[in-house]
């Protein structure tokens, strides 16, 4: 697709795209009226498993933009989702990480332990100590199976780049000499979820965010058109090197963009 008028369906990052920490991107209320107003479906797809859906919600709501929970996904409850293609309800699943992504593990069924589980499942922790991570790392050397949210190494927010998932699976592997399988993007999985949820085909969907080598890297092995922001982790050059096929200051220019091609009835570029 090297066309804007031709995508009907959109999945969006959050952190570094919509907002930064709990600041919004310019014009954040103008672009989600543009979807609502030329009914183009959209789901939210975050990497950042510390908050749900309900929570993402709220704060959105707080800056202009209306989003039902229903329209985001995290990556908790994408890993949760995932978990359940193998394992029935009442598995017990260990949990290094936030009450969010405990909640979206008990709501598919799991039971939470400390012992005699089957699966870890690892994401960001606020507050990590040295007895969790010994406990997380003992469960793994156990044989429990190790399953990460997401490998990001590090999370924007408006006090630069905080410590993010990846780097805190990535010390629970050193401890344990294990191997994490990460089911958040660049897997094509939470993509994949978004897509199903909304009924869309990936030749007219797109994938816009900020990082290359999750939110690019990620929708270019989902098979979607893919748009990347420069407000985030990534810069132009990257993006560039990357294949986006549209490259953007910020949502405001993909805005103005998206309308000049729907107003012109042809390709527009970035």
């Amino acid at each position: 697709m090297n066309s804007l008028t031709k995508i009907t369906h959109l999945i969006l990052d959050m952190d570094g795209v919509l907002y930064r920490g709990g600041e919004p991107m310019p014009r954040l209320r103008e672009f989600f009226a543009f979807l609502r107003e030329r009914s183009i479906p959209f789901m939210l797809v975050t990497n950042n498993a510390t908050r749900t859906p309900s929570e993402r919600s709220k704060k959105l709501a707080a800056m202009g933009a209306e989003v039902s929970p229903s329209e985001i996904l995290v990556s908790g409850r994408a890993a949760a989702r995932y978990l359940r293609r193998d394992y029935p309800a009442g598995t017990r699943v260990h949990v290094f990480g936030m009450a969010a992504l405990r909640q979206a593990l008990e709501e598919e069924g799991f039971v939470l332990a400390d012992d005699d589980v089957e699966v870890v499942v690892a994401s960001v922790d606020r507050e990590v100590t040295y007895e969790k991570i010994k406990r997380a790392a003992d469960l793994l050397r156990g044989g429990a199976r190790f399953i990460a949210t997401n490998l990001d190494p590090n999370i924007p927010s408006e006090e630069g780049f905080l410590p993010g998932s990846g780097a805190m699976v990535a010390m629970l592997a050193a401890a344990s000499e294990t191997r994490p399988t990460g089911v958040g993007k660049p897997e094509p999985i939470m993509y994949e979820l978004a897509m199903a949820q909304m009924g869309a085909r990936p030749e007219t969907t797109a994938a816009v965010g900020d990082r290359v080598a999750t939110d690019i890297v990620g929708g270019k092995r989902a098979g979607l058109t893919t748009i990347c922001v420069l407000t985030g982790a990534s810069g132009r050059a990257e993006a560039e090197a990357a294949g986006a096929d549209f490259i953007f200051d910020d949502i405001g220019h993909l805005l103005d963009a998206w309308r000049a091609a729907l107003a012109e009835g042809g390709p527009a570029c970035g």
